[in-house]
C-alpha cells in the first residue's frame, strides 16, 4: 500500500478532484486487472482508449483515476487526476511505486533499427562472464541475473520495466542492459528511468506503419539521447549518417565507434569466415566467433560500453573472444551433407542486405545461396518490395513465403513483395505461402556446400495467423528437414 500523492511525484498534473492522501494498493492500466483500492491509468492506445473503461474500473474497485480528460460524471468517493500525458504519468508513477529501482544499478539503453538484441544480450553475457550480477530486458528474454522470464515486447510497458528492475535490486544486480525501441520512447515507457548510458547502433527503414515518416522515426530515437543526464555516456555509430544527429541535444558525455571513420573505438576486419572474425580493434587484435561486418559494429559497441563501465581493456578483449551468438542472430549449423543453414532475424531491408552481403563475402561463389524470406502482416508495406528485391538480387535462389501474416492474407503480402523483383531475377524466385513447405523446398533444392538462409523470424518460436499464435521455430524446422534428407 502507498499514499497516492507519493506515487504522483514528478507527474505533470492539470487538475485534481478528490483527495491525494488516500492509500492505494497498486497501479493498473489494463481495466481487466483492476482490484479493490487500485489506481487506474486511462491510456489512449493505438487500438483501444482506456478512457472508455473508467466506469468499469470504478465498478471493479478502483479508488483513483488518472486520465487526460475528466469524465462528465464524477463520483464523490473517487479521486480523479487529470494529467498532461497518461503514458508519461504511468512511467513516473511506476518508478515511484517501485522505489526508483533504476537508481540502484547501472542501466544502459540500446537503441537503433538493427543490433539492439545482439548488443544488449552480448553485454549481459560479457558482464556475467566478468563475474557481475547482471540484468537484461530484451526482445528475446528478460534476465534477472540467472533467472529467465519471457519477453512480450521489445521495450515492455513502464510498470513491467520497473517491476523487473526492482526484482534486480532485490537480487543485488549491478548492471542492466535494455533494448529501447522507438515505440517505447514514443510512448514514454522509459521516462523517469536513470540511465548510466545509451548506445545508438544504426537507423534504417522500419516501423513506418507506426511512425509516419523516417524523420519522425529518427527524432523519436534521438529523444532518448536528449533525455540522458550529463553524468551518463552516449556511444554512437558514426558510420551511420544519423550517428552524430543523436548527439545534437544530449548533455551526456559523447563517444563514437566506427569501421570507416575516425572514432574513439574503431576496428578493421582482417579475416571474415564462417568460423568467426579477426579484428584489429583500436591497437589490439581480437578473434571472435561472431560473423560479418554487422557484428564488427556490434563488437565495437560492446567493447566501448564495457570500457566506459570501468572494465579493463585486456579483460574485455578476452571476454569478447568467448562470446557466443545470440539465438536467431546469424545462428547456423552445418549438416552431415555439408549444407550450411543460417537462421537470422533480418526483417528490415538493411538487416537483410547485411546478412546476405556477409554470406556472399565468405562463400566461394561455387555454392548456391538459397534465401527463404517473408514480410509481416499489418506492418509497414513499403518495405515488402525492397525485401524481395534484395533477396532476389543477392541470392542464387529466393523463396518468398509467409512471416507472421497476422490479420492479412499471406498471398497478398507475397504479391506486394514480388513487385520488387527485377526482370533479370524473375527466374531465381519462387513463391510458397506455407512457411514450413518453403523451408522444406529450400532443403530439397540444396546440395553439398550450398547455403540456406531463413530470414525474418530468428528467435521467434511462433507464427501469428489471424490473431492466433502457432508453434513455429525456423531453426528446429530446418534442422529436422536436413536430417530427413540424410536418411
Amino acid at each position: 500500500m502507498m499514499v497516492l500523492k507519493d506515487i504522483l511525484y514528478k507527474v505533470t498534473i492539470n487538475a485534481v478532484v478528490g483527495s491525494t492522501s488516500i492509500t492505494v494498493s497498486k497501479i493498473e492500466f489494463d481495466s481487466r486487472q483492476i482490484k479493490t483500492n487500485d489506481v487506474f491509468v486511462a491510456i489512449s492506445g493505438t487500438i483501444t482508449d482506456g478512457h472508455n473503461y473508467i466506469e468499469k474500473a470504478i465498478k471493479d474497485g478502483a479508488t483513483a483515476i488518472i486520465c487526460e480528460a475528466l469524465p462528465e460524471h464524477l463520483q464523490d468517493d473517487i479521486t480523479y487526476i487529470e494529467v498532461e500525458n497518461s503514458n508519461q504519468a504511468l512511467a513516473f508513477m511506476a518508478n515511484n511505486y517501485y522505489g526508483q529501482p533504476s537508481e540502484n544499478l547501472k542501466l544502459v539503453g540500446v537503441t537503433g533499427t538493427n543490433g539492439k538484441t545482439t548488443v544488449s544480450s552480448l553485454l549481459y553475457q560479457l558482464l556475467k562472464k566478468a563475474g557481475y550480477k547482471v540484468g537484461l530486458l530484451s526482445t528475446v528474454k528478460i534476465m534477472v541475473d540467472n533467472t529467465m522470464y519471457k519477453a512480450t515486447h521489445t521495450t515492455p510497458d513502464s510498470l513491467t520495466i520497473n517491476k523487473y528492475l526492482k526484482m534486480m535490486n532485490d537480487e543485488g544486480v549491478e548492471f542492466c542492459f535494455m533494448e529501447v525501441s522507438s515505440h517505447g520512447i514514443h510512448q514514454s515507457r522509459t521516462e523517469g528511468l536513470k540511465f548510466e548510458g545509451g548506445i545508438f547502433t544504426n537507423l534504417s527503414h522500419d516501423h513506418l506503419d507506426y511512425h509516419e515518416t523516417f524523420a519522425e522515426y529518427r527524432d523519436v530515437k534521438k529523444k532518448f539521447f536528449d533525455q540522458l543526464p550529463k553524468e551518463a555516456f552516449a556511444l554512437s555509430n558514426i558510420d551511420d549518417k544519423n550517428g552524430l544527429v543523436m548527439f545534437q541535444n544530449t548533455q551526456a558525455k559523447k563517444y563514437t565507434y566506427a569501421l570507416k571513420n575516425y572514432a574513439d573505438y574503431r576496428a578493421q576486419i582482417l579475416e571474415n569466415e564462417f568460423s568467426g572474425l579477426l579484428l584489429k580493434l583500436n591497437d589490439s587484435e581480437l578473434w571472435t566467433r561472431l560473423i560479418g561486418s554487422f557484428n564488427a559494429y556490434n563488437i565495437l559497441a560492446i567493447y566501448g560500453t564495457a570500457e566506459l563501465l570501468g572494465l579493463e581493456k585486456d579483460e574485455i578483449l578476452r571476454l569478447i573472444s568467448e562470446l557466443e551468438n545470440v539465438a536467431g542472430r546469424f545462428q547456423y549449423f552445418i549438416s552431415d551433407e555439408k549444407i550450411t543453414a543460417i537462421v537470422d532475424y533480418a526483417h528490415t531491408p538493411d538487416a537483410l542486405i547485411n546478412v546476405l552481403q556477409t554470406i556472399n563475402d565468405i562463400r566461394t561463389k561455387n555454392e548456391e545461396l538459397i534465401t527463404v524470406v517473408g514480410c509481416g502482416g499489418d506492418r509497414d508495406k513499403t518495405k515488402r518490395p525492397k525485401m524481395a528485391h534484395i533477396a532476389s538480387a543477392l541470392s542464387t535462389k529466393a523463396i518468398f513465403t509467409s512471416d507472421n501474416p497476422r490479420g492479412e492474407v499471406p498471398e497478398t503480402i507475397i504479391e506486394d513483395m514480388e513487385k520488387g523483383v527485377e526482370p533479370q531475377n524473375f527466374k531465381k524466385t519462387l513463391s510458397i505461402t506455407d512457411r514450413k513447405q518453403a523451408i522444406k523446398t529450400a532443403c530439397q533444392m540444396a546440395g553439398p556446400k550450398d547455403i540456406i538462409l531463413i530470414a525474418g523470424k530468428g528467435h521467434e518460436n511462433y507464427q501469428e495467423i489471424k490473431g492466433e499464435r502457432f508453434d513455429f521455430d525456423d531453426y528446429k524446422i530446418v534442422q529436422e528437414y536436413l536430417k530427413q534428407l540424410q536418411k
